[in-house]
């Protein structure tokens, strides 16, 4: 209905203003108003979603060392945390590593008390801020514990980066995706939510946050990781909730 009614001011716009006005005014103001139609409609929108979908490959099945479960605010938690909890049913991985500032130790609280998981099943880290520190802190944590494969568990819109993140970390990476999250919201919250991860992609390629790390530097991680880790107790936090 909208792209009819845009359409149709145009042409009447086209039929009342005079010859000399078209060319410098109604045709170029058609073109930005059939972009943007075309850039916000839903096939647009669905192309978006693809390309931050289609070179993921699927979820194999296949048992891992540690099924990684990826914070994303409060909103997100229980759809995560049902995904985490039918993970570890099927035992694909003996433990789970929860990963997000504000929401590791909310959801280890939830994992415990409601869905039964044993605490010694259940670690993670409540420093990070980012899907960069995501990978740091998780690394920085998991390395001296062997972990070499993960199950990655994020929604589908964050796992291309994640997933590329998390593999400079030098992770073996299983992507596990949770169902879609945007059907339910309008469109224009949809497109700003894609246009912000194809940003964020952008600028994770353009400042080196997926080149590969050397084995040297996983077994030394940054000072501000490791002092962060110290000073803002974020692994007790998770720790003093799950011994509760």
């Amino acid at each position: 209905m909208g792209i009819l009614i845009c359409m149709a001011v145009l042409w009447v716009l086209w039929l009342v203003s005079p010859k000399r006005r078209r060319r410098w005014l109604i045709q170029p103001l058609a073109v930005v108003v059939i972009s943007l139609l075309l850039f916000t409609s839903d096939v647009f929108i669905n192309l978006l979603t693809s390309g931050l979908t289609a070179t993921l490959p699927t979820d194999s099945g296949d048992r891992v060392d540690t099924i990684v479960v990826l914070g994303r605010g409060e909103q997100a938690r229980p759809e995560r945390m049902a995904v985490a909890w039918s993970l570890w049913q099927e035992e694909r991985a003996s433990n789970i590593f929860l990963s997000g500032m504000l929401d590791a130790q909310a959801m280890a609280k939830v994992l415990k008390e409601e869905y039964g998981i044993p605490p010694a099943a259940l670690a993670g880290e409540e420093c990070s801020q980012t899907t960069e520190e995501n990978a740091l802190f998780t690394s920085a944590v998991l390395r001296d514990k062997g972990t070499k494969n993960i199950l990655l568990v994020t929604d589908a819109r964050h796992m291309l980066r994640s997933r590329s993140v998390f593999q400079s970390m030098g992770f073996e990476v299983v992507p596990h995706i949770i169902p879609p999250d945007l059907e339910s919201l309008g469109k224009r919250e949809r497109w700003r939510r894609l246009l912000r991860e194809y940003v964020g992609m952008a600028d994770y390629k353009l400042t080196g946050k997926l080149r590969m790390r050397s084995p040297e530097e996983l077994d030394n991680p940054p000072q501000e990781i490791k002092s962060k880790l110290t000073e803002w107790k974020c692994i007790n936090k998770v720790n003093r909730e799950l011994a509760r």
